[in-house]
């Protein structure tokens, strides 16, 4: 375990047990002290780089690959990944908080989302993959040679994921070919590898809607006809790219293949429970970032001969806001232990069903509470608040992908409503 990510989870073992289950409540009146449970610039230490370049990454729409090679070179992109295959042999609960550490930084999802897919979409790998699978991919994407995206979601399909149209066929020569098309894939545009989710077998030969969907791990060769990449525009997080992918007759060897043909919807939810955990991280430290900075804005700003923090209709909404993030943050926290604890087989009571709920839920409240916290920060700054070089109308936008993505806040009510409550399914 390299020395940086050695020292980090130290800190980081160290206040679990505290984090977990009660969290001190950090002071606003001390300056020394951080909103959130970890030292947040420590990363950002190590990686040489500071929240105003990676400001300036999203301006130009310029992918920050230097930042997450030197956050690979440090060996952060293997924390929740096997000692064995050079990772750090921790858990999703100290990537959480990684990711929640970075985005408060102020890198936002610049930062976060140059390495998301790093952390979850390998998840699977690591559980399903062949041993010799795991030795060609899992040390290559923790030293950042290669980058990963994740390809579920498609235009015509959005969240019914079992009804994915993108096929991959079997042919005589050890081979699939790939047709069909993905949508608002991260990193593609400079991703080496995507886990590709297509349909092996077709819906209406299949005997369950979660069978027929299979898992790949496939390259991406740019220079092949049957691949084309398309960038979206997007609002925010505009360093790290987002994409239309289009597949005609694209070839990829048999050995690509994770776990069983099939079998694939169930090995993604692996991921797909981590990447939640992961993004409400991400989303509490944006919350955080625009609160710390909303707060100092509202101490120095003085207007009527006083500070503008003084006047309890900027104050409260603010403390509220803070509130709100704690709880998120608790529950969030809670999820990412659920979800270590079931991996790991150490407590027979904790159910995937627990799991998923737990991490839909977390992710719910911290967009939710991000959100709250974004927009607060910037009305407490007034007119400022529009203005680029104070951050908070970046971290505004960028909250917004926290409440759409991965899941809708709809269909995470749906989910709950259902699957806790018992209710009547409505859709």
């Amino acid at each position: 375990m390299p020395l940086s990510v050695r020292r980090l989870a130290h800190t980081l073992l160290s206040a679990r047990p505290v984090l977990l289950r009660s969290l001190r409540t950090p002071c606003l009146s001390l300056p020394s002290r951080t909103f959130a449970a970890s030292a947040h610039n420590r990363i950002m230490e190590t990686t040489g780089f500071t929240d105003t370049q990676l400001t300036e990454c999203g301006q130009q729409e310029k992918d920050p690959k230097e930042f997450h090679a030197a956050l690979a070179k440090d060996g952060w992109l293997g924390i929740a990944l096997p000692e064995g295959l050079g990772g750090s042999g921790l858990g999703i609960s100290e990537a959480t908080m990684m990711m929640q550490t970075i985005a408060q930084s102020g890198a936002g999802m610049a930062g976060a989302q140059a390495i998301h897919a790093n952390i979850y979409a390998t998840q699977p790998l690591a559980r399903f993959c062949t041993q010799q699978q795991l030795e060609e991919t899992i040390p290559n994407i923790i030293s950042g040679k290669w980058r990963t995206c994740f390809g579920v979601t498609e235009p015509n399909v959005g969240l019914d994921t079992l009804r994915l149209k993108t096929t991959a066929t079997r042919t005589s020569d050890n081979t699939y070919v790939v047709s069909g098309q993905k949508i608002w894939i991260t990193c593609a545009q400079v991703a080496q590898k995507m886990m590709l989710l297509a349909r092996t077998t077709p819906l209406s030969d299949v005997q369950k809607s979660t069978d027929g969907l299979s898992l790949f791990c496939i390259d991406l060769d740019r220079t092949h006809p049957g691949l084309s990449l398309g960038r979206i525009k997007k609002m925010g997080g505009r360093a790290v790219d987002a994409n239309e992918v289009f597949f005609d007759a694209y070839p990829i060897p048999a050995s690509s293949l994770i776990g069983d043909e099939g079998e694939g919807f169930r090995i993604i939810l692996h991921g797909m429970n981590a990447e939640r955990c992961l993004l409400a991280g991400e989303a509490l430290g944006l919350g955080y970032a625009a609160l710390e900075r909303a707060a100092k804005y509202a101490q120095e700003r003085v207007v009527f001969g006083r500070p503008i923090g003084m006047n309890q209709g900027v104050a409260h909404p603010l403390a509220d806001a803070f509130m709100r993030l704690e709880a998120a943050k608790l529950a969030t926290y809670h999820a990412a232990r659920l979800y270590d604890a079931y991996a790991a087989g150490t407590d027979a009571s904790i159910t995937s069903h627990a799991v998923g709920v737990a991490c839909n839920s977390a992710k719910y409240l911290a967009a939710e509470a991000a959100f709250t916290a974004c927009e607060r920060a910037v009305l407490a700054h007034g007119g400022m608040g529009y203005a680029v070089e104070y951050d908070v109308e970046r971290y505004f936008r960028e909250c917004l992908v926290p409440r759409i993505a991965p899941v809708s806040r709809e269909m995470i009510l749906n989910y709950v409503s259902e699957k806790v409550l018992g209710l009547p399914r409505s859709y």
